[in-house]
């Protein structure tokens, strides 16, 4: 989980684009996709998603250098009906597919109140949030998983089945901007997490919960998208390219006139942010509020980088021959 960081020097947020293109672009990505790419990993920065941030810029970097991904990939609709496409990242990372499936769905679900996008052969799609937050941002509700090949054997714990387990739900909201909720269902329980055997202890009601949406991560955004369950029947020109997900658009307006649910969403923005906060916190808060907040935040004063975040940018620096802007 990503905890709000205020501590570090601050970083314009052009400097930080600037970095992740120069490097991307050392590796053979092309300057327009480099620049795309930056802008979507500064922006989870900005929102202080900093774990999908420009941190990740130092192991993409890596694995197009080995040739694991595609630097530029030509994304293609593979299968198409007026609901419904298949889109083939063609061996990349997978920020590239997931954010054109979106934008194709917007006029699709405008026109049939729902629509639905799979992608498949591609890297990791970043945060599922980046795609569900562009629906609701063109007044569309969003849901976006993704899956990962798994390498599973019998002596493994079942928990080792449920992935990576990342979704994200996006709903249209008022003036102030949508709700989103983006998160990994496991992110707690991995076996290298703090807490597992007291979660397991104190909540095994909230661990199975946690594990089942993980198991259905899999399943819609993995094998859906034509990931095996076994890693040898997998066919791919770039090993890493082993991701798929699922990305589905639905209309309010469908079953409400839009105006009207916004304005509901406004009202329950507004009503909720006078409640009393849950123990420990002193502001209660609907999802997405926190990060809309740090995103004009940030923008303004500049990101928050710790010494971890610099070190792992400046070894990646180093390693491609580029400049550290700050």
């Amino acid at each position: 989980m990503n905890t709000d960081r205020r501590e570090g020097m601050k970083v314009d947020k052009e400097k930080l684009k600037r970095l992740v293109r120069v490097i991307a672009q050392k590796v053979g990505m092309p300057e327009e996709k480099a620049a795309f790419l930056a802008e979507l990993l500064v922006k989870n920065d900005l929102r202080g998603i900093f774990s999908h941030g420009t941190v990740q810029i130092a192991a993409y970097a890596r694995i197009m250098r080995d040739g694991l991904i595609n630097p530029d990939p030509q994304c293609r609709i593979a299968t198409d009906s007026p609901a419904t496409m298949m889109i083939d990242g063609d061996g990349g990372l997978g920020y590239f597919a997931a954010f054109r499936g979106a934008e194709e769905l917007i006029d699709r679900c405008r026109k049939t109140g729902i629509a639905v996008a799979v992608t498949r052969n591609h890297g990791h799609i970043g945060a599922a949030g980046i795609y569900a937050r562009l629906l609701a941002e063109n007044d569309l509700i969003g849901y976006v998983t993704s899956g990962h090949q798994l390498s599973l054997r019998p002596e493994d714990s079942i928990m080792r089945a449920a992935g990576g387990s990342p979704m994200s739900f996006a709903v249209p909201g008022g003036a102030e901007g949508p709700m989103v909720l983006d998160f990994g269902a496991m992110h707690d329980l991995y076996e290298d997490s703090p807490h597992v055997s007291q979660l397991f202890e104190l909540a095994p009601g909230l661990v199975f919960r946690s594990m089942g949406l993980g198991f259905m991560c899999q399943a819609l955004g993995g094998f859906l998208a034509g990931v095996p369950v076994e890693e040898e029947r997998a066919a791919r020109r770039y090993q890493g390219a082993n991701q798929g997900s699922l990305i589905i658009a639905l209309d309010p307006g469908s079953f409400i006139d839009t105006g009207a649910f916004k304005h509901e969403m406004a009202a329950y923005r507004k009503l909720t942010s006078h409640m009393r906060p849950m123990p420990g916190y002193d502001r209660a808060t609907l999802p997405g509020v926190l990060e809309s907040e740090r995103e004009v935040d940030f923008g303004n004063s500049g990101i928050p980088v710790d010494e971890h975040h610099k070190a792992v940018l400046s070894e990646a620096a180093a390693e491609f021959g580029v400049e550290m802007p700050f």
